[in-house]
């Protein structure tokens, strides 16, 4: 959906050949591998992605020695020059990080959380589906702000539902599924002094919305 919003809202040709011989490779090849997942046990699925987990970040940091080594860069020192370049980058990015967290603060001690929760369960109940969900949904709604506050409501689910209740599996699918959006609008936006955000905030929550419903569904699939 992401995917979709910023190409519409850019006028990029999807449906040029060149795009879709991109595209419908690695589409296909997602659904072909969500099919296989769709067959594993629960003792299968964890092991298949702990595994690969591992895999792709210890491909990664090997490929980028690799790489680093092949084009003839130093790479301990240039990782030296990237840390240091990194705490300048901190500093400046302390100032929004310290309102963004502030704003969720205030946001879960003012109790609108609770309110929010309870009308979606309201409707969803009227509707007479099942409600499971709502009870992740403070990980939902809070990780667009801060991933710190998103984990801190997972862990207060987990506290309060169990570890293994459908509702702390869904809200730590959520987590995985989702980005720090109106965070990282803010900081990085602020650091590099963009103050329009023009089409990114719509096609970020967009793309956020998807992760969300995309988790909600996994997790009816895989744990009922």
């Amino acid at each position: 959906m992401g995917l979709l919003s910023v190409a519409v809202v850019q006028r990029l040709p999807l449906w040029s050949p060149v795009v879709l011989a991109y595209l419908l490779p690695v589409a296909l090849g997602l659904a072909g591998f969500m099919a296989l997942l769709t067959t594993l046990s629960t003792a299968a699925l964890a092991s298949l992605s702990s595994l690969l987990g591992n895999l792709t970040l210890f491909a990664l940091i090997v490929l980028f020695v690799a790489l680093g080594a092949w084009r003839k860069v130093p790479v301990y020192e240039a990782f030296i020059d990237g840390a240091r370049e990194g705490f300048d980058v901190a500093k400046g990015l302390l100032p929004y990080l310290v309102a963004m967290l502030c704003a969720v603060g205030v946001f879960r001690a003012s109790g609108a959380l609770g309110y929010v929760l309870d009308g979606i369960r309201w409707c969803v109940t009227t509707l007479g589906a099942d409600a499971r969900f709502v009870d992740a949904l403070p990980t939902a709604l809070v990780k667009p702000f801060s991933g710190s506050a998103a984990r801190a409501m997972l862990i207060e689910t987990m506290q309060t539902q169990g570890v293994d209740s459908f509702a702390a599996l869904a809200a730590a699918t959520v987590q995985g599924s989702t980005e720090t959006t109106f965070y990282v609008l803010a900081v990085y936006f602020g650091a590099v002094g963009i103050h329009r955000a023009r089409h990114a905030v719509g096609c970020a929550l967009l793309a956020e919305l998807a992760g969300v419903i995309a988790a909600i569904m996994v997790c009816y699939r895989f744990f009922g």
